[in-house]
């Protein structure tokens, strides 16, 4: 009791506060506009959290991470165009209910189970918090380093289809890391002489060129369109009743949201699926789906929305982020010497406290906010894209040139925009460069300290955790070779 009202008290400050507001109804705009999502917004954002508070830098950011699949349903049901990556799978459902004059019903029911996943992951999250702070100081430098070594195997093996070209970028995203000073001994690496590459390539550099203005470039060159919204008829929280008649659905899928939402390089798309899939499998009226089925629309807004609080777990306990979003909030923690980790929940436990509370409370704000504000935010919709373009492109260069002064980092991030918007055009996946970056610059510290300690290769894994997590890398890639003879096979 006394840890929480130390973390209220943080929280209550009147900067976290409006940082709260300003994150949880700027996210949800953010992610009623069709083409740009959160992971645009936060990059944007980035360089500006830095001069911030750590509790208020991150607490703006966790306000748009979190609300901003509550407004990318909002396209999704009404005009058959997700707000946000994650609410693709939203459309199946949802939009068939707008086109039988039901949007108001899809829409209360998204809100709903968008709800009910987000509180039951921060539930999760709080439940979870005893065993995280006996459990993070076990870790030491091989620990971590294997664990960061299975979320690179995790984000190569869970790109389907794709794992060869997911580990090619992987390791671009290890190179880029590696440009400059190392970071033990300080001597140069792939300079070339090149003294603008001494000081390296900034993590935040490459993630407004390849999320931002690769964006910025395809909303530019796509066909200029503003969009029309239905009219809204009827009260949001009619979706709280029908939500209690499918809570099957609805505690499962927040159940996997949350398991997936944990594991690094999983995220909502899987959530989404394993629970779209069981709620059909399950369903007495499975021919509903894809037609407008509140069951299915259910399973994929609860999924999506319990990923956010669990892909907290592995990044406060071991520092190691999930998906490109956490990635990026981890810069935040690194620029005010937070380190996530072990230690983070002996010396300051009512921060991760803090972190928890605003996660609660960012809900709460969120469906007060649609409750009033759903038919204004269907203004938004109708931005035409190439003006969105001019100014998601504008922003991102402010950002870019204000973390260091730099013309040379702007140009590094347009050659960026290019490499992201050739991948996109493609259908290649973006996030394995950011979190090759990442887990690449975690896992060589981690191994370099550990290396004192270790006489042979045995030594990495002769304590639990570290024979755990070899384990769950070898089944890992077990499973993924298991599954490639398979489809040979069939073939």
């Amino acid at each position: 009791m006394e840890l929480l009202l130390s973390g209220f008290e943080l929280i209550a400050r009147i900067d976290v506060l409006i940082a709260l507001v300003i994150g949880s109804v700027g996210g949800v705009i953010i992610g009623s506009i069709p083409g740009v999502g959160p992971a645009v917004a936060i990059a944007i954002l980035l360089p500006a959290t830095f001069s911030l508070d750590p509790i208020v830098g991150l607490t703006l950011l966790l306000g748009i991470y979190g609300s901003s699949m509550y407004g990318g349903a909002i396209p999704a049901i009404l005009i058959n165009t997700p707000g946000t990556a994650a609410n693709a799978l939203t459309t199946y459902d949802g939009y068939p209910m707008t086109k039988r004059g039901q949007a108001h019903r899809a829409l209360s029911l998204a809100y709903s189970a968008s709800f009910a996943g987000g509180i039951f992951s921060v539930v999760c999250l709080i439940v979870l918090t005893p065993v995280l702070a006996a459990v993070a100081p076990l870790f030491g430098s091989r620990e971590i380093f294997l664990a960061a070594l299975l979320g690179i195997v995790l984000v190569i093996v869970t790109h389907r289809g794709q794992t060869t070209i997911a580990a090619f970028l992987v390791s671009f995203g290890i190179f880029l890391n590696t440009i400059g000073l190392e970071p033990i001994r300080y001597t140069q690496r792939f300079t070339f002489g090149q003294t603008w590459l001494a000081s390296g390539i900034d993590l935040i550099v490459v993630v407004l060129g390849l999320f931002a203005i690769s964006q910025a470039y395809s909303l530019l060159i796509g066909r200029d369109d503003s969009p029309k919204a239905p009219k809204l008829t009827g009260s949001i929280f009619t979706g709280m009743g029908e939500l209690f008649r499918h809570k099957r659905v609805a505690l499962f899928s927040s159940g996997s949201g949350v398991v997936m939402g944990i594991i690094p390089g999983v995220g909502e798309f899987l959530a989404q699926f394993f629970s779209y899939s069981y709620a059909a499998n399950t369903s007495k009226t499975p021919e509903e789906f894809g037609n407008g089925s509140p069951e299915g629309l259910i399973a994929s807004e609860a999924a999506n929305n319990a990923v956010p609080g669990a892909a907290m777990i592995p990044l406060l306990a071991l520092g190691i982020p999930g998906e490109a979003l956490t990635a990026m909030m981890l810069s935040v923690f690194y620029v005010h010497n937070v380190v996530p980790g072990p230690q983070l929940f002996e010396s300051q436990p009512e921060f991760v406290v803090a972190l928890y509370l605003a996660l609660l409370i960012l809900n709460i704000l969120v469906l007060i906010f649609l409750s009033v504000a759903t038919k204004g935010i269907l203004q938004v919709i109708r931005i035409p894209t190439r003006f969105l373009g001019v100014i998601v492109l504008t922003l991102s260069f402010v950002g870019v040139y204000s973390l260091r002064n730099s013309a040379t980092d702007c140009a590094l991030a347009a050659g960026f925009g290019i490499i992201g918007y050739i991948l996109k055009r493609l259908n290649l996946p973006v996030v394995p460069i950011i979190l090759g970056m990442v887990l690449g610059g975690i896992m060589e510290t981690r191994l370099r300290t550990s290396m004192a300690r270790v006489n042979s290769p045995l030594d990495f894994i002769d304590r639990p955790i570290a024979a755990i997590l070899f384990g769950l890398i070898l089944l890992a890639v077990g499973l993924h070779l298991r599954n490639l003879w398979r489809s040979r096979k069939g073939m």
